[in-house]
């Protein structure tokens, strides 16, 4: 029996989680953690709502709300969604809890002592009109590399490259829709450039990770990688554990991964083994996999690790099979910018086993995918009842009509079939083994097709009539 560590990426906790969220990063962890049960391993999966940064502010601004509001709200929604969809955490949690609050500062202090944190002033951008600096989410406008519009001020989700205050073109303040200048202001940097020799060397023997990954990742690191601020001009989020400090907050991105070791510890302590996450975390011999959508491929392959190393002692991650993009009508399914179909909504008309059959057979995984009601209803129909669903049934209901038990096989009649679920068996595990979870059913349709035929061409209805 082997250890293993499952991360899944926490989801924003400023509105209701979609089918987006739900193929692209929490229900193949659930997929892959059933499976390692299955063959007995031992199994930690973690995550939670991440209840800082301005995702929350801007919605509590928009409601008039404090963001506590906002995030208590959601995290009761989104996690009731989780569990109605049949997703099993060993915990779903939070950011804001005294225990994330407490793991967070002591990484911060332990980079510090390190060396890995120092302070400069750096630009940002501010509003002159709302008299307020403007991190991340409160500035929007054409992203510098791509020409997508409406991009958020501190990353372009269409492709993925993050900016400084200054980079965006058309910038303009969310709330008043001002230009805003850019202005400088004291913040806590990473120290990331002292850490490029080894992550290029983490990084070399990780020729598994899905294509995306390992080119997203291994360009960022050509480019050389640059300091990056860690803290934030807000109130709402975790305090800087420094003295004079305390109108600034550690910036969301540096505390939401941090949040897969605040979660472990949270864990270990429910379960009355105060030290039990470190079985998982601290044992080279432990592999961990993180489970993500594209556009958080760089806080994992290369902001979390370095962090990691800074602090010492500590696994990096093993393997990110980070998904693409579920799109609706051509769009990505997004809560924030509106065209999402969020699960609660969904469940009301269709079973949770439906839905994850379907999002199990579009996860996007190697490329984007399209969701679409016709193509739901196509798979629905057609592979899951119709081909599955009845071999199960008319195998199974046979057997029992007529044996009720499984009666003994004849070696030279079924030769054949054992040898193709056997092979089928096989491929199966190692797809499930490799993250590879829509080749696995299609490998599962294939042999249930295979059976469908099988017990059409022995008909033994016919054999019991004589």
């Amino acid at each position: 029996m082997s250890k293993v560590l499952v991360c899944v990426a926490w989801p924003y906790a400023n509105g209701v989680i979609h089918l987006g969220h739900m193929a692209g990063s929490i229900l193949p962890p659930d997929i892959f953690s059933r499976y390692n049960k299955l063959l007995g391993n031992e199994v930690m999966m973690v995550s939670g709502s991440d209840q800082y940064g301005t995702p929350i502010t801007v919605s509590a601004e928009k409601e008039g709300v404090t963001p506590e509001v906002i995030a208590e709200r959601y995290h009761a929604i989104n996690k009731k969604a989780i569990e109605d969809m049949e997703v099993d955490f060993s915990l779903f949690t939070k950011t804001h809890t005294e225990n994330h609050k407490e793991v967070v500062q002591d990484v911060f202090l332990r980079l510090l002592e390190n060396g890995y944190l120092y302070v400069k002033e750096s630009n940002q951008y501010y509003c002159p009109k709302c008299g307020k600096f403007l991190p991340d989410r409160y500035v929007e406008g054409t992203c510098p590399d791509c020409g997508a519009e409406n991009v958020r001020g501190d990353q372009c989700d269409s492709c993925g490259k993050t900016f400084e205050a200054g980079d965006l073109k058309n910038a303009h303040c969310i709330n008043c829709g001002t230009e805003p200048e850019v202005r400088g202001t004291e913040h806590y940097f990473l120290k990331l450039s002292a850490f490029d020799k080894q992550l290029m060397e983490y990084l070399d023997n990780k020729d598994f990770w899905r294509p995306n990954v390992k080119t997203f990742t291994t360009n960022w690191l050509k480019d050389g990688l640059n300091d990056r601020a860690i803290t934030r001009d807000m109130d709402w989020g975790i305090p800087v554990p420094v003295k004079g400090w305390e109108n600034k907050v550690i910036y969301v991105w540096f505390d939401a991964v941090i949040g897969y070791l605040s979660a472990s510890k949270e864990y270990s302590k429910i379960i009355g083994k105060p030290d039990y996450w470190k079985g998982f975390w601290q044992d080279p011999e432990v592999k961990n996999y993180y489970f993500l959508g594209k556009d958080n491929i760089p806080f994992h392959s290369i902001i979390w690790p370095a962090i990691l190393i800074g602090y010492g002692g500590m696994n990096l991650p093993y393997d990110i099979p980070a998904n693409e993009y579920l799109m609706f009508r051509g769009g990505k399914l997004s809560k924030s910018r509106g065209g999402a179909i969020d699960i609660p909504s969904v469940l009301k008309h269709f079973d949770a086993d439906v839905l994850r059959y379907y999002l199990s057979a579009v996860m996007p995984d190697t490329h984007d995918s399209e969701f679409t009601w016709t193509d739901f209803e196509t798979k629905v129909n057609n592979e899951l009842a119709s081909n599955l669903g009845n071999y199960w049934h008319r195998s199974l209901s046979f057997t029992f009509k007529n044996y009720g038990t499984v009666p003994e096989g004849n070696d030279a009649e079924t030769g054949h079939i054992i040898g193709l679920i056997d092979v089928a068996l096989k491929e199966y595990k190692e797809c499930l083994g490799a993250c590879d979870f829509k080749k696995a059913i299609k490998v599962v349709m294939n042999l249930s097709s295979e059976g469908n035929k099988y017990f059409a061409e022995k008909a033994p209805w016919a054999l019991i009539k004589t």
